[in-house]
């Protein structure tokens, strides 16, 4: 039987926002997940892989290339694949293009800490950022709250402008406002140094971090993790490797009791939102056993599962 090369155009009109959500809140009450990463580096290049192996869901795996230089030569930085097993005999199931997996495993993870942490009445988002993947977000939150009033910041005016554009949303130039005046926060920018301070903060919002992916990078300041009831898509993916909770770990601004659980807990309700008036924040880290869970369902649709 031939092994299928999934791509974009073969599944994503049947994909939705809120089934990829379903299918990672599912995933997460699942058999706990086995994850490794391997970073292979040849100057300024790198191979990327992220594995995960879930019980009774499977085995997978995503290698992608970085290859900065290419932008010169008019080819894309970043190329890969993901392949998956079944873990019962080893055998390759599906073949399935990175990008489909990582654009609707990076939104719906946040759609899924949101739905988990949010407040049922949430009427105004603000997306500090302007790339994909803020894109994705803000059509990942709308398919959970239809009506939500959108507003778009980012470094860039005239890229913040344009997506806003797009999108039906709002241009937000001051950013301090537009925080104060949010219920939802996602930031999705590829910042070293904090974008959202938590002296803007207020009682009751929601913050979701999505873009720092590195030792060094992070998007909230210190004040924002102390007033904040934190909880992460996964301990193993985001308290030992990204810079938004290791550098103020390491500073003492916070510490590890104060993550108060990851996305299991979350699903299953040993942990949350408390009161309407806490301000929570989510840690999107994007680990290999979301791609795993997001890779899944993907296959069922192309199967017409």
């Amino acid at each position: 039987m031939a092994i299928p090369y999934i791509t974009a155009d073969m599944v994503e009109a049947r994909l939705s926002w809120g089934a990829v959500a379903d299918a990672i809140i599912a995933g997460s009450k699942a058999a706990a997940p086995k994850i490794g990463d391997q970073f292979l580096r040849e100057g300024d290049n790198t191979l990327l892989s992220r594995a995960a192996w879930i019980a009774g869901m499977g085995i997978g795996v995503k290698s992608v290339t970085v290859m900065p230089g290419n932008a010169a030569n008019g080819l894309p930085s970043i190329h890969g694949a993901m392949l998956v097993f079944d873990d019962a005999t080893g055998q390759i199931e599906a073949v399935i293009d990175s990008d489909l997996v990582t654009k609707w495993k990076t939104a719906a993870d946040s759609l899924a800490g949101a739905r988990l942490l949010a407040r049922a009445d949430a009427a105004r988002l603000l997306v500090i950022g302007a790339g994909r993947v803020a894109e994705s977000v803000i059509d990942a939150y709308r398919s959970h709250w239809p009506e939500l009033d959108v507003m778009v910041w980012a470094r860039k005016p005239a890229q913040a402008e344009a997506l806003a554009n797009a999108k039906g949303a709002r241009l937000a130039t001051d950013l301090p406002r537009a925080v104060a005046r949010a219920d939802i926060i996602a930031t999705a920018t590829m910042a070293k140094e904090p974008v959202l301070w938590g002296e803007w903060l207020h009682p009751g919002q929601h913050i979701d971090l999505i873009g720092a992916f590195t030792a060094d990078m992070r998007e909230a300041n210190d004040t924002a993790l102390q007033r904040a009831k934190i909880f992460v898509d996964s301990r193993a993916t985001t308290v030992g490797h990204i810079g938004e909770l290791m550098i103020p770990l390491a500073g003492g601004a916070i510490t590890e009791a104060q993550i108060l659980g990851e996305l299991p807990d979350l699903a299953m309700g040993r942990a949350g939102r408390h009161s309407a008036q806490d301000i929570t924040l989510f840690k999107n880290g994007g680990g290999a056993h979301l791609d795993l869970m997001t890779a899944r369902l993907i296959l069922d649709i192309y199967r017409g599962a």
